[in-house]
């Protein structure tokens, strides 16, 4: 242990660390990794969103806000740890939630309040250009974002001279380069793998359409140049470094690796680059990227084509509702545990509640639960009601309400997941990350019977798109080596993965409660039409 200590803090000392820093939906959390990949250190931020004037949306102020608080807890886990301050890095990195919209006139004053990926305000808009270009464009997309501005003659538009993402605003901010990661770039605007850049023939396209209304908006000048990993994206600038750290700790100078979105970092984090992986991510949001053999035969919207943050051509499935309705109903069992007397703290009491759930029957005892706080495309809604239904003679008990509430989450993802076995697309293997998998065995065991295939959960699992992020950062200088090739011998070789295959009676189960789940999307509607 003490010679671990000392060659982490010589680590640190000579500036041989790398750090990650994510920007996600609840929280801004920043990881430092060694020369090894493996994290030394740590720090966080939580932050919530805001639904203004029904827009989902973060102030900048929030943003740097938050970035700084994050930063000073790294800054002090150092200290706590290693006995040494952080002030100079091997390289750094920025990931955030991917799409949405950020506009910019030409002194980079932002012109509207940032659209998160939760808008589903871009439905002509996406229909449109899906029509128009051949190729799925999802409503959180930023193309759809400026596009649905122009349809409805928003009063900015004439002033646009950028658009970006949340990780390349703050990568811009840090460095003074607009440039993305070309995993992000792809939520952005469709991007041609074989060139791992926008796809001109469709730059083009888009570029007539609007022309006579705005011909100013040539993509290719308001859209940011692409990166792939292993590029150097521009260096911490003095100005950046006191925007992270306002008492000047931490040095100017680091390369930065392209910002990325959370979607690739979290395929990094879990080692799923390669052909034939997949990986499924676990948050606010939740999604699966499955990295392709061969293109997809058909248009589909419920499908994103999108990359790997080395330009390979990836399938994802992105349902807007996650693991937050789960969270809320935690809560409210950690109130009840107070109101009884117990100091359980929410860890405890999250833990003991996904315990229960393996109890439950397996088709969730005839309950059903849709955790749509917001609109959830891939079902066709435009906003959400979170909702708890069940009939007279269902089976309320603890262990099926939680169950339900576990299959909840997984029942978008479940849609879209067969659409990809339909097409023919084969998964070696799906690994699984997020903090509902720090509790072992029970999230992962009934995702594997959601998917119908094994998933595989690493002691990393918690660590997320921050580590993913830290080791794209690690990779810059990598001399060429495959990113595949470099997570599977550098980072993890020697991983202990824990691998659940779906059981028989959990699958029965589950697909029963699909088709129940499926029926009662009627009910969801008639909750949005009439609340």
């Amino acid at each position: 242990m003490a010679d671990d200590l000392a060659r982490i803090r010589a680590a640190i000392t000579a500036g041989d660390a790398s750090l990650g820093i994510e920007l996600g939906s609840t929280r801004i959390k920043a990881c430092l990794v060694g020369p090894d990949g493996v994290p030394v250190a740590g720090g966080s931020h939580h932050w919530e969103n805001q639904f203004v004037d029904r827009t989902w949306t973060y102030s900048l102020d929030a943003v740097w806000t938050g970035l700084q608080e994050c930063v000073a807890s790294l800054l002090a886990d150092v200290q706590d740890r290693y006995g040494v301050p952080l002030t100079t890095l091997r390289a750094l990195g920025v990931s955030a939630m991917m799409h949405g919209y950020l506009a910019f006139d030409g002194d980079g004053e932002l012109l509207v309040p940032f659209r998160t990926w939760r808008n589903t305000s871009t439905g002509p808009a996406a229909a449109e250009l899906t029509e128009l270009l051949g190729h799925n464009i999802p409503l959180r997309w930023s193309i759809a974002h400026l596009y649905q501005a122009v349809l409805d003659d928003e009063p900015h538009v004439p002033q646009v001279r950028s658009i970006t993402t949340l990780a390349g605003y703050v990568h811009w901010r840090l460095t003074g380069r607009l440039a993305l990661g070309v995993g992000d770039a792809s939520g952005v605007f469709p991007v041609d793998p074989a060139t791992r850049t926008y796809d001109r023939g469709m730059v083009s396209t888009f570029d007539a359409l609007v022309a006579d209304r705005h011909p100013h908006l040539r993509l290719d000048d308001v859209l940011p140049e692409v990166l792939v990993a292993g590029q150097e994206a521009g260096r911490l600038t003095a100005e950046g470094a006191a925007l992270l750290d306002p008492t000047g700790t931490l040095q100017a100078g680091a390369p930065l690796c392209p910002p990325e979105g959370d979607a690739g970092t979290g395929m990094v984090a879990t080692g799923s680059v390669s052909p034939r992986t997949g990986n499924i991510s676990v948050g606010t949001s939740i999604f699966a990227m499955v990295v392709l053999e061969k293109p997809l035969q058909r248009v589909h919207t419920e499908i994103d084509l999108v990359t790997t943050p080395a330009g390979d051509l990836v399938a994802m499935v992105h349902c807007n509702n996650g693991a937050s309705e789960l969270g809320a109903w935690a809560d409210v069992f950690r109130q009840f545990a107070t109101a009884l007397g117990s100091d359980a703290d929410s860890d405890t009491v999250f833990a003991t509640l996904l315990g229960q759930a393996l109890e439950g029957d397996a088709d969730g005892g005839g309950l059903l639960a849709y955790n749509y706080l917001s609109g959830e495309p891939i079902t066709g809604l435009s906003e959400g009601r979170p909702l708890f239904v069940r009939t007279p003679d269902s089976r309320l008990t603890l262990a099926n309400f939680i169950r339900t509430q576990v299959y909840g989450a997984f029942g978008t993802l479940s849609l879209g997941m067969r659409i990809l076995a339909a097409e023919g697309v084969e998964v070696d293997s799906l690994f699984a990350h997020g903090g509902l998998f720090r509790t072992a065995g029970v999230a992962q065991r009934l995702l594997a019977a959601a998917v119908g295939a094994p998933v595989a959960v690493g002691r990393t699992a918690g660590e997320g798109g921050a580590w993913g992020i830290a080791l794209l950062a690690a990779y810059l200088g990598a001399d060429g080596t495959d990113l595949g090739e470099h997570l599977a011998t550098q980072v993890f070789g020697g991983a202990t993965l824990d691998v659940e295959e779906p059981d028989a009676a959990d699958v029965a189960g589950y697909t029963a409660w699909l088709e129940r789940y499926t029926a009662g999307l009627a009910v969801e509607q008639a909750a949005t039409d009439a609340l």
